[in-house]
Order: C-alpha cells, then structure tokens, then sequence
C-alpha cells in the first residue's frame, strides 16, 4: 500500500498521517512514514521523543551522502553529476524507528526554484520514484500542497491520494486542484477526509463540495488533538479521534 496525503496547510493531514500510519503498525505492517512537506513535522505528531526529533537530519541536508551517491564533489554542486543515483538503501539506513513506525525526512531543496536541476533535487526525485515503486513497505507519504512534482511515473504506482479537507471553500478547493493534477499524472483514485468537523452541518458543506464515493469519512474536531502538538505527545493517544481514522482506514481497503 502506497498512500500520498495532501491538502491545505493546516488542515491536518501530518495528524492523519501520523494516527494512519501507527494503525497500520499496530496491525504488524511494516510501515515507512515519508515527511515530504518542507514544513516538516510528522515525527512529532508520530510521538517521537524530542531527543530523537533533534537528531533528525533531513535527506536534502545530508550533503556528503548526496555528492558520493551523484558522483559530485560537494565543492561542484551545479556542474556535472549522476542522473541516477543509487537510492534502495537510503530507507533502511536513514530513517528513524519509534513505536513500529519507520521515519524518512526529505527536506526541500531551497535555491532554483520548482525547476531546479541539481544533485539534491535529482536524489530526492529517485529515491522518492524508490519508495513508491519498488520498496515493500507500507509507505505514508505526508506531501506538501499539491502533487506534480511526484513525476508522470511515479505517481501511478500511488494506490491513493487523499486530500484532506476542512468545513471551508479554500480546503476544497485545494482538493479540485489535486484532482485536477492527479487526472493529468493518470491516478483515477483520489479521495478526501473531512477534518474538523464539528457538527451535521459541517459534513453536508463537505460533502456539498465532493463527487460521490469519494469521501472516506470525517474526523471530529478536537481540543485535545490540537493541544497534543507538543513534544512527547502525539494524536494517537485520542481514542475517538483514532475510531474515527480507523474507520477511514477500512473504508480506504474496500477501494483500493
């Protein structure tokens, strides 16, 4: 299972993914949670200790690792380099394990742009194009807005993507863009979890907005979850909010 969630910043999608991937764990999957939101913070809502977090180094920050693997010496970046990289062990030997759950951070590239070419751009590229076609995992992806920079290929080994949805017009329409995108990269299934919501109302305004079939269910909005993003803490320790992700969950095994 290969699972890519977006939407809009704030809606809460690192919260499902964190809760998503620990279920998945809790079953005995061997579960890759992927952070590739520049604003990375999944390994706290993971629950991941703050002494942990602190060692946690981005791949787009390991320089040394990136000039060996595209043939570059870090003194070059920006001439030649290696189109192809070998990226299949970067999972196992990068990423951070607490509470079953493997975390693979991979930082952003901060100069050239959306277009950039460069040895830190073609390695994330590759090693994301990896852990969606060839690893074995279960793999979580927690994306930035939006999708085209998975590439044509990569995108269509995605079983899903879900786009995380808030009660207002700038979340939804989030999620027309991402639909619109993924149509162009050829993925048929993208589905959508309404967040926050607060009462009846909140989930006909959703789902006013939805074509049908395609939201998985809602999750409850909560104080409790909005106050557990602190270190040590995580929303998995919310039981109604976890029910309600777990009913997400199956209901995403039945169409995918």
């Amino acid at each position: 299972m290969k699972i890519a969630i977006t939407g809009k910043g704030g809606v809460g999608k690192t919260t499902f993914a964190a809760i998503l991937s620990r279920l998945y764990a809790a079953e005995g999957y061997r579960v890759l949670a992927v952070d590739a939101d520049p604003d990375a913070n999944l390994a706290l809502a993971l629950g991941f200790p703050e002494e942990i977090i602190a060692k946690i180094i981005p791949i787009a920050e390991m320089k040394e690792m990136i000039a060996e693997r595209t043939n570059t010496p870090s003194d070059s970046f920006g001439k030649m380099f290696k189109l192809n990289p070998q990226v299949d062990d970067i999972p196992e030997k990068y990423c951070t394990e607490y509470n079953g759950v493997k975390l693979l951070t991979m930082g952003t590239v901060e100069t050239g742009g959306s277009g950039c070419v460069c040895p830190e751009h073609v390695l994330l590229k590759k090693l994301t194009s990896h852990l969606v076609l060839q690893n074995k995992d279960v793999v979580i992806m927690d994306m930035e807005a939006g999708i085209e920079h998975l590439g044509r290929g990569t995108a269509q080994g995605v079983n899903a993507f879900i786009v995380v949805v808030e009660p207002g017009a700038r979340s939804l329409q989030t999620y027309d863009k991402v639909k619109k995108l993924a149509q162009d990269l050829g993925v048929p299934k993208v589905f959508a979890v309404g967040n926050k919501v607060k009462n009846q109302s909140d989930r006909e305004y959703i789902l006013k907005y939805l074509d049908a079939n395609t939201c998985l269910g809602f999750i409850s909005y909560s104080e409790e979850v909005v106050n557990s993003d602190r270190p040590d803490q995580s929303p998995f320790t919310n039981a109604k909010t976890v029910e309600e992700v777990k009913v997400i969950k199956q209901q995403l095994s039945l169409v995918t």
